[in-house]
């Protein structure tokens, strides 16, 4: 089994997750009501769970850094998160499109591992199923709540999508160098398949909504992060996360 491949892959959903998870916890104390700061809290800490899983399996298995020095004193360059995740969190109604089409594209990526054959990837999908279960009914009950609020509900919500779809497609920007390895080797099936499995999970819910997938022949998938390119935001970002941890980076926590 390639060593590369997998390297390459653990740290491109490891990436996500942590920003992600720090996008989410910016909620905190901001929601819109109580019950959602305390939602946005909880997915927020289970997605630097699920970050710091993927970097202890990347340390034990394919001899990588520490996770808590990965996480923290990699340059910006040296992360492989989609643009998606990096995006400031705005208004309440794209942080929540963001969180619908992130956690129904990290919810087919982890069922798609539950076969791996890497087992590692095996372990950790049937255990953190249950908390990807919980994200995905929150971020469709909140969809269908919104788009069927008001007119305004649902015009903020069709033009989050409409805001969004391009960035949530780059989520699966596929790799020249290793994905014909990882398929060829069972690991998973790949960026295309997850992508038409991802579509073929929120259509249904949006249909529910009333809101509108853009058409996705038309649509150019935001790409780049895969590769090191990102936007302003990621490095400000990533300033504020260390800042604790690179005040002493040899300190026991």
């Amino acid at each position: 089994m390639s060593n590369a491949a997998l390297t390459d892959l653990i740290i491109k959903m490891a990436d996500d997750e942590l920003i992600q998870g720090h996008r989410n916890s910016e909620w905190t104390g901001l929601g819109p009501v109580m019950e959602e700061d305390i939602a946005f809290s909880s997915m927020a800490q289970d997605k630097i769970g699920h970050a710091w899983a993927l970097y202890r399996i990347l340390h034990e298995n394919l001899g990588g850094e520490d996770p808590d020095r990965f996480a923290f004193m990699r340059p910006e360059n040296a992360f492989k998160c989609s643009h998606l995740v990096e995006m400031p969190n705005g208004g309440y109604d794209f942080s929540l499109m963001r969180h619908f089409l992130f956690d129904h594209a990290e919810t087919v990526r982890y069922e798609s591992l539950h076969n791996s054959s890497f087992e590692p990837f095996q372990q950790l999908s049937k255990k953190i199923k249950g908390e990807l279960k919980y994200h995905t009914l929150h971020a469709n009950a909140f969809i269908m709540q919104l788009s069927k609020a008001s007119e305004e509900g649902y015009a903020r919500m069709q033009t989050a999508l409409n805001d969004t779809i391009a960035l949530a497609a780059g989520i699966f920007e596929p790799s020249a160098a290793h994905e014909e390895t990882l398929i060829a080797e069972k690991v998973y099936p790949g960026e295309k398949e997850l992508y038409h499995r991802w579509l073929d999970r929120i259509y249904p819910v949006l249909v529910k909504a009333s809101l509108n997938l853009p058409d996705m022949n038309t649509i150019t998938p935001v790409y780049g992060g895969r590769q090191g390119f990102h936007t302003i935001h990621l490095a400000p970002l990533l300033k504020e996360m260390g800042e604790v941890f690179n005040l002493d980076t040899e300190a026991s926590w």
